[in-house]
């Protein structure tokens, strides 16, 4: 997704408190943090504005599938290195303290093997006391489907408008999304994404974090939604996956 799109990524989300979700973020870092670091890894970057408020405080990079919003993200951040890579499969030479994913962006996985996959090659570039934080997709029981959503953004030199319609595939989300752009020098164009995403029980993430050597944890406040936040701290001596630790929730 996004490939047509990313120049106009901030625009559709220019709604988004960014500065108090990294703020929270921030604070979760510290307060679940055992690895004494201060090096900070986001999967999943996009076109950087997490990274943007992170790096003033953490020696911060990025990784992204996506080409076209990495080259919006080289464009605003000076000195960060970003990767192009898989969430699924991506190695770096050097660990972190945290790593995060966010915005959902473990949702465009399709299949519980990949989510498998991404919380290990995620726990794996932690440093032994490290944290992972996850903004997890809408849970099954939480996902309203034959719903449509209109938003829209407008300023001199550009009119966004995007209406997406959600529907329910079994245990997949299916959201379409209708974008028209008008700019006053080009006129007025059509796209058109599909987006599918694999919906699973917090209970269940839970335990494919477990399985990637973390201990696990499910906050219920997230920063949309309710769709919760997922928190994994690698152990700081020795790491088995499958252990047999157990997750919990709390409101935090």
């Amino acid at each position: 997704m996004y490939t047509d799109l990313a120049k106009f990524y901030d625009l559709q989300y220019s709604w988004k408190d960014y500065p108090a979700e990294v703020r929270r973020l921030e604070a979760l870092a510290r307060r679940y943090g055992r690895s004494g670091g201060s090096s900070w890894l986001d999967v999943a970057c996009g076109t950087g504005k997490h990274l943007e408020l992170l790096s003033r405080h953490f020696d911060c990079a990025g990784v992204d599938v996506n080409a076209e919003m990495l080259k919006v993200a080289r464009g605003r951040l000076r000195g960060v290195p970003l990767t192009r890579g898989d969430m699924r499969s991506f190695r770096l030479p050097r660990r972190f303290a945290v790593v995060s994913c966010l915005f959902s962006a473990i949702g465009h996985l399709t299949t519980e093997r990949d989510l498998r996959r991404a919380f290990r090659r995620m726990a794996d570039h932690l440093l032994p006391g490290g944290v992972l934080i996850v903004e997890p997709w809408i849970a099954p029981e939480d996902f309203r489907g034959a719903l449509i959503h209109l938003r829209t953004y407008e300023d001199p030199s550009i009119t966004l408008v995007r209406c997406a319609y959600s529907r329910r595939e079994g245990s997949r989300s299916v959201i379409e999304y209708s974008y028209l752009i008008g700019e006053p020098r080009k006129g007025i164009r059509y796209l058109r994404e599909v987006d599918r995403g694999l919906m699973v029980p917090p209970v269940r993430l839970l335990k494919l974090m477990e399985s990637a050597g973390l201990k696990p944890r499910f906050l219920r406040r997230g920063f949309i939604s309710d769709r919760g936040l997922l928190i994994g701290v690698k152990p700081l001596f020795g790491s088995r996956r499958g252990s047999g630790s157990r997750g919990w929730a709390d409101a935090a």
